[in-house]
Order: structure tokens, then sequence, then C-alpha cells
């Protein structure tokens, strides 16, 4: 028996929308990362870009668990001379929430040319409206979390 390897055009990509309400960050951005990669269709296969569309709602009301708004800090360095800048994630919340599931999400694809386009895919909006009803989205829920 042959092992089955997908070409890219065997692969339908298909839309889907996670509401992050009231969800901890991490527990959206695995299972917004695993539909990005492939990884929860049966035709995943690593070196090919399986993954489909995905849209998240409400990244303004999403949870980080813990002291992680006070104690977590985003880092990056600007390129010059002591460049090296911080900010808190509570500030990153109340400024830019998008980034903040964007950067959780960028973190769990794979560093390479693959996780770049598969990035591309996502769609973050700070409330519950978007703009991709065309493609008509179907709603995922995130595992192992109790509402």
């Amino acid at each position: 028996m042959k092992t089955f390897m997908a070409k890219p055009a065997d692969i339908d990509r298909k839309w889907f929308v996670v509401d992050a309400a009231g969800l901890p960050l991490g527990r959206v951005a695995t299972t917004v990362a695993d539909i990005l990669t492939g990884k929860v269709k049966p035709i995943y296969t690593p070196h090919v870009d399986c993954g489909d569309f995905v849209i998240v709602l409400n990244s303004d009301q999403v949870v980080l668990t813990g002291k992680k708004l006070t104690d977590k800090k985003h880092r990056w360095h600007t390129g010059y001379i002591g460049g090296l800048k911080e900010v808190d994630y509570g500030t990153m919340m109340r400024e830019n929430s998008v980034k903040v599931v964007e950067l959780a999400v960028k973190g769990m694809l794979p560093k390479t040319s693959i996780g770049r386009k598969q990035f591309t895919r996502l769609h973050v909006s700070k409330d519950a409206n978007h703009n991709h009803q065309a493609q008509q989205p179907q709603a995922v829920e995130v595992k192992g979390v109790r509402k």
C-alpha cells in the first residue's frame, strides 16, 4: 500500500470562523494554527500547504490567564544600537488586540516559507463584524474550553 501525498491540486480551501470572546488566548491560537496548517484534514501532508482560511472574531475579549497582562512582555529589536523595545500585554490588549492574537498564532506556525504563506490566510477582527460573508464561513468551536 502506498502512502498518500497531497498535491496542490488536491487542496480544497474552506473558510472558518472562531469566536474568541471569553476564551484563553492559547486555546484559540492552537485551534487556529491547526486549521491554518491543515492538521485537521485527513489529507494533511507536512511539505504541502493544506490549510484553510480562518477568521477570528472578538479579539478584544480574548482572555489572558494568571498575571500575564502585567508580567508577560512582547520584545522586539528595531535594528539600531540600543533598540530593544518591550511592551506588556496589558498595554497591547488595550491598544492593539489584533496583534496579540496574530503573534500567538504566528508563533505556532512553522518558521518556513510554508508557514509564512499560511499566516496570510488569517484574518483577525476586534469585534463580531467581518467582511467575508460571501465566503460562507463555518463556525468552529475551540476544544477543551467550557463556556
